[in-house]
């Protein structure tokens, strides 16, 4: 996760005032997307999480991809 501003391949849902931007290509991938607050930081969770494994935070993409 990411500061960033949407672009024109992100999708964007807006919750609680709150805007959010996914990579079209990565949504259809991982399908629906849980963002929490936790002790340590933000939890990101995905209906279909990827199979290299990890947390979303060591990935290396941001909102809008690369």
């Amino acid at each position: 996760m990411a500061l960033d501003e949407p672009r024109d391949s992100d999708k964007v849902f807006e919750d609680n005032g709150f805007k959010f931007c996914v990579d079209s290509n990565l949504y259809e991938q991982v399908g629906g997307i849980k963002v929490d607050a936790g002790y340590m930081g933000f939890i990101v969770e995905s209906e279909r999480p990827l199979s290299s494994g990890g947390n979303c935070g060591s990935c290396g993409s941001g909102c809008g991809g690369n």
